[in-house]
């Protein structure tokens, strides 16, 4: 008897005094305020068989800053009830600000058709570079 309180106990402390799991992918972009979550995604038998694929370019114009992913105690929980079957996982996408603001005065905005000459294309984008060169700032081409 003392043996089988011994197991229980050691059981339940194991249970109990576990951490969660929890993983974190950053990309070095700056983190937005705009975050995409996926509460339960499915993942089945102990997690080899991830959850399926999170399309963060439909959430995230900018690109991604951070992708979190962790199994709280309740999705343990589940996975603990299901003997390692269905163990779901919380997903959190945090998307990257917007990269550059593109003036809204013209310019430094450039346009080259699809139809203009090499000659053409060549002279908008020497103009381009020596505006930039002189005044220190970046040009915006704009291709149609």
């Amino acid at each position: 008897m003392r043996k089988y309180t011994i197991a229980v106990l050691a059981i339940l402390g194991s249970i109990l005094f576990t951490g969660c799991y929890h993983a974190q992918i950053t990309t070095g972009m700056e983190p937005s305020a705009e975050v995409y979550e996926q509460t339960f995604a499915s993942s089945w038998i102990y997690g080899l068989v991830p959850p399926s694929v999170v399309e963060a370019q439909n959430h995230c114009r900018n690109g991604v800053a951070r992708v979190e992913t962790r199994l709280s105690f309740v999705n343990q929980l589940v996975g603990m009830l299901s003997f390692g079957i269905y163990t779901p996982m919380h997903i959190k996408v945090t998307c990257a600000s917007s990269r550059a603001d593109i003036p809204t005065d013209r310019s430094t905005m450039y346009t080259i058709n699809s139809d203009d000459s090499e000659d053409v294309i060549s002279s908008t984008l020497s103009k381009a570079v020596e505006k930039s060169l002189k005044d220190s700032e970046p040009f915006y081409l704009e291709m149609k």
